[in-house]
């Protein structure tokens, strides 16, 4: 209940939907680990392997769970499910 959601988030620079996604997260207060795949590109490998062949930016993990892109995230919060992922009263 307390314990603080491990949140992912693989990006590139001058993505409207990275930054819709990342100011979601930081409305809610919710810290990140951010990982640019376009400055550090061998990390773009490590990211379409976990998002299970994604490679369109953002992909987004919660405390190891692929989420998806920007669309899902926005889905999870309009269906009032974002909350109970990251773990928040």
């Amino acid at each position: 209940m307390t314990d603080t959601p491990h949140v992912e988030i693989y990006t590139s620079p001058l993505c409207g939907f990275c930054f819709r996604a990342k100011s979601l997260l930081d409305h809610k207060g919710v810290a990140y680990d951010e990982i640019d795949v376009m400055m550090n590109g061998s990390r773009r490998g490590e990211m379409t392997e976990r998002a299970g062949g994604g490679t369109s930016v953002p992909q987004i993990f919660i405390n190891g769970e692929h989420v998806g892109g920007c669309d899902e995230l926005m889905m999870l919060e309009h269906e009032g499910n974002l909350d109970g992922k990251l773990g928040a009263a």
